[in-house]
């Protein structure tokens, strides 16, 4: 698919992971995440030529990680259970985005960079094409 259209943001969390492989990350702990999303097609969209309006896709990112943002994801029900690393959240995210894609005007893949540092990200793309 030759078309990427990329938008970014950042939310803040506080999380623990279970498991002694996770060391010092078991007590709990912030991050500040970066996360990009990008919007893959094969084609245009006539009339205007784009993969789809900027700020729509501005607008659905930042509906997406509003959840997470400045909460505690060990207390969200949605994710009980679960360590919620950087890439199960950006599993999270691209799912996220995803659902609400659906019905909008927009045909292709969706990638979610989630980034915790400069020195560490974690990407997650769809295997199929929101409908």
């Amino acid at each position: 698919m030759p078309y990427r259209l990329g938008v970014s943001d950042s939310f803040m969390i506080a999380h623990s992971f279970r498991g002694e492989e996770f060391g010092p990350a078991q007590a709990l702990h912030g991050a500040t995440y970066t996360v990009e999303a990008e919007f893959i097609a094969s084609e245009l969209q006539p009339p205007c030529n784009w993969v789809m309006d900027i700020g729509q896709a501005s607008a659905v990112l930042a509906e997406a990680i509003a959840p997470y943002h400045l909460k505690n994801l060990d207390e969200l029900p949605e994710l009980a259970g679960e360590n919620t690393t950087t890439e199960f959240m950006a599993r999270q995210v691209q799912r996220r985005l995803k659902q609400l894609l659906r019905g909008r005007r927009f045909r292709g893949r969706v990638q979610v960079t989630l980034r915790e540092s400069y020195r560490a990200w974690a990407v997650y793309e769809s295997e199929g094409e929101v409908e």
